[in-house]
C-alpha cells in the first residue's frame, strides 16, 4: 500500500500529464520526461525543449501490459510471448504498427513503435493513473548525458519541467536494451 504523500504525488503528475505538462521521474536507470501520448501539443514542447528532431521517435512505456494490447493482437503468439516475457533487463522493443494506429509524431519516420513494459514501480503507478502508455525519454537534451538525479534535471530543463515526480531510480546503471521484436535483433546494449 502506498503512503497519502505518495498518492497525492502521483496524482498530480497525473494531472500534469492530463493538462499537457511535462514531468521528470525516475525510471530503471536514468530520468526520464514524460508526457501524455495523446496530447500532441506536449509531444511537440516535449521534443522541443529535448531539441529532439520528430523523425526519431519517441518511447511508450507502461507498467500494464493490457495497455500495449491494442498494438500486440494482430502479432502471432510467438511475438506476443516475446513481448510480455519479463526480461532480466529494462528493454525496449520495437513493435510493428500493423494497423497504423500510432501517429508519427511518437514513431516518428518508423513503421515499428517503441514500446518498454516497466517493473519500475513509479512509470506503473503513473500509467496505472493515467489509464494508458506515457511517452518516457530520457531527461537530457540531445547529445548529453542522461540525468542521473534532480539536480541534473534541473540544471538541464529548469522551469520547461511542469513538475519533478520524487522517486528512485531503478537498480540498473544503463538506459532500456532496444531490440526489434520480429528478428529479436538487439540494436542497443
Amino acid at each position: 500500500m502506498i503512503s497519502k504523500t505518495r498518492a497525492w504525488q502521483i496524482g498530480f503528475a497525473t494531472n500534469v500529464l492530463r493538462e499537457g505538462g511535462i514531468i521528470a521521474h525516475a525510471t530503471e536507470a536514468v530520468w526520464g520526461l514524460a508526457c501524455d501520448p495523446n496530447n500532441a501539443l506536449a509531444v511537440d514542447t516535449l521534443l522541443r525543449i529535448k531539441k529532439r528532431p520528430i523523425e526519431k521517435g519517441l518511447i511508450l512505456v507502461s507498467g500494464q501490459l493490457e495497455h500495449f494490447y491494442f498494438l500486440l493482437n494482430p502479432l502471432s503468439e510467438i511475438l506476443v510471448n516475446r513481448f510480455s516475457t519479463i526480461p532480466t533487463v529494462p528493454t525496449t522493443w520495437l513493435v510493428p504498427d500493423v494497423n497504423e494506429v500510432i501517429p508519427r509524431y511518437v514513431k516518428g519516420q518508423h513503421k515499428a513503435v517503441a514500446l518498454r513494459l516497466s517493473q519500475h514501480t513509479t512509470v506503473s503507478a503513473l500509467s496505472a493513473s493515467l489509464g494508458r502508455p506515457l511517452i518516457s525519454t530520457s531527461a537530457n537534451p540531445t547529445a548529453r548525458m542522461p540525468a542521473k538525479n534532480v539536480f541534473q534535471v534541473n540544471q538541464y530543463f529548469g522551469a520547461l519541467v511542469d513538475y519533478i515526480l520524487p522517486s528512485r531510480l531503478g537498480e540498473f546503471s544503463r538506459p532500456s536494451e532496444i531490440r526489434d521484436l520480429v528478428s529479436d535483433q538487439v540494436l542497443r546494449i
